[in-house]
């Protein structure tokens, strides 16, 4: 029987003998389809990795060299491009569309022989915190059917909570990684801003955007992200910074740390008591490690938010005004109407309420008369968190925060109010809007038998030294469930 523990597990077994790709691929797919309800996929591409798994089997049995993900199972969220397959984003709009190229993260991964396995619900164009806004329906928590998985990303959050694959990657405009990652129990990465290409990447906050990485463990999302990090000549927003050898989690040197934390996210009255008592108690114990933790003053934690959702809606409703129903997607076939009409026919049925409330809200802020008074303040907010940060990090070496004030909540809990929805996000957008590297690592158990996690942020493009430092503590503090 197949069993999986970490990708350098998993490619030793290979080696010697005892697993193959193929094995691999067939316990995933038969994990899929025992569970196909959870709702994790939206295509699932079996015979094609079935083939790949083979043709790699062949070719290390060849003795050929294996790349560096050589048959790691790999689900793509459903706003990422796979050449020749489906890519809706989860809306009626973008019905039997296919890209004609891969994005570079796909282009990568399969330059290192990984196998592409499906592609993941989500979000519509990943708008969203619950994963309950996708017109596939929506995703159920795998750890118990009655509560969101979180989103946008919940689809390949579930997949690797419900082993349905080894690796998943999803995309994190204000926490869609971290969030689902943190109501799941798994391991979620936003690297920094450009870290990662975006080519590819279908666009909701063209600034904010980043593919992110699901796993079970550190050093997985490690070995993955060393492969798909790097300068891209088709991303113009792309980091020029040379991609450092992630997977190499060699232990930090035992030195006393400087670690910060938020006054004010701790004190809010949103956080959920037993959260907020398991990070204090966290920090004590990094204090009787030796380290210094202090909680500094963030006078902005109530402008973060507000901030968010009016950036972010004024660029989805520019990236999106360009599904219109003419060249690809969904179309009205109403005939003898004006050609405005039939933009507005098309869009109206193709969209979900929740992206047509993003766009009608990015285009009222953006308007004339209120663009000064929104957009450009929630611009200088935006100025004002990159100032604050960089003061922080120049005094500490890392912040920590709750990842979202609650535990998963039960399906249908907050779609009737979309304010407290987007409230929900009040711990994940910051590092969104300062583009700095951010984790959420599953260290906790709540009483009412939810894992919750805790969200580490360092500095720009110090993804190595994240990863280290969680790597450390996932194997000095996670508790078991």
């Amino acid at each position: 029987m197949f069993k999986y523990h970490s990708i350098t597990q998993y490619h030793q077994d290979l080696l010697s003998g005892t697993a193959t790709c193929v094995e691999a691929v067939q316990h995933y797919l038969q994990q899929i389809e025992a569970r196909r309800h959870l709702n994790a996929y939206v295509y699932i591409y079996a015979e094609e990795a079935l083939k790949r798994a083979a043709e790699l089997d062949a070719s290390r049995k060849a003795g050929k060299p294996t790349g560096k993900l050589h048959g790691v199972v790999i689900a793509l969220k459903d706003v990422i491009a796979y050449k020749d397959h489906p890519l809706t984003a989860a809306s009626k709009i973008l019905e039997g569309f296919k890209p004609v190229f891969n994005a570079t993260a796909v282009e990568r991964l399969l330059a290192e022989e990984a196998i592409i396995i499906g592609s993941t619900n989500c979000d519509e164009f990943a708008m969203g915190s619950t994963n309950e806004n996708s017109s596939y329906g929506k995703v159920l928590n795998a750890l118990d059917e009655t509560r969101v998985p979180g989103g946008s990303s919940g689809g390949s959050a579930v997949a690797v909570q419900a082993s349905q694959c080894m690796v998943s990657l999803g995309s994190d405009t204000g926490g869609s990684v971290r969030q689902p990652a943190d109501f799941c129990g798994v391991v979620g990465l936003k690297p920094t801003y450009g870290r990662i290409s975006r080519h590819g990447l279908i666009a909701y906050a063209s600034s904010f955007d980043q593919i992110g990485i699901f796993a079970n463990n550190v050093p997985d999302v490690a070995q993955v992200l060393e492969v798909i990090a790097g300068p891209d000549d088709f991303d113009s927003t792309g980091a020029q910074q040379p991609v450092d050898a992630y997977s190499d989690l060699t232990p930090l040197p035992s030195k006393p740390l400087r670690i910060a934390y938020f006054k004010e996210a701790l004190e809010s009255p949103a956080l959920d008591k037993e959260i907020r008592d398991s990070i204090l108690e966290f920090t004590k114990k990094l204090q009787a490690d030796g380290h210094t933790v202090e909680p500094v003053d963030f006078e902005y934690l109530d402008f973060i938010v507000p901030a968010y959702y009016i950036l972010t809606t004024a660029e989805a409703s520019s990236n999106l005004s360009r599904y219109d129903g003419v060249k690809y997607g969904h179309r009205n076939v109403e005939k003898n109407i004006s050609l405005t009409e039939f933009y507005c026919a098309t869009r109206s049925e193709g969209f979900g309420w929740e992206v047509k409330r993003r766009i009608m809200l990015g285009t009222f802020v953006l308007s004339a008369g209120y663009y000064d008074a929104y957009f450009t303040k929630a611009q200088q907010v935006r100025k004002l968190l990159v100032k604050k940060i960089n003061l922080i990090f120049s005094q500490f070496d890392a912040i920590l925060l709750p990842t979202a004030p609650s535990t998963a909540f039960t399906i249908g809990e907050k779609t009737e109010d979309p304010i407290s929805m987007y409230l929900a996000d009040i711990f994940t957008v910051f590092s969104n809007l300062t583009g700095i590297p951010t984790i959420s690592i599953p260290l906790f158990w709540h009483s009412n038998g939810m894992p919750y996690g805790l969200q580490i942020m360092t500095n720009q493009f110090s993804e190595l030294y994240l990863l280290q430092l969680s790597q450390q503590w996932m194997q000095q503090f996670r508790h078991a469930g």
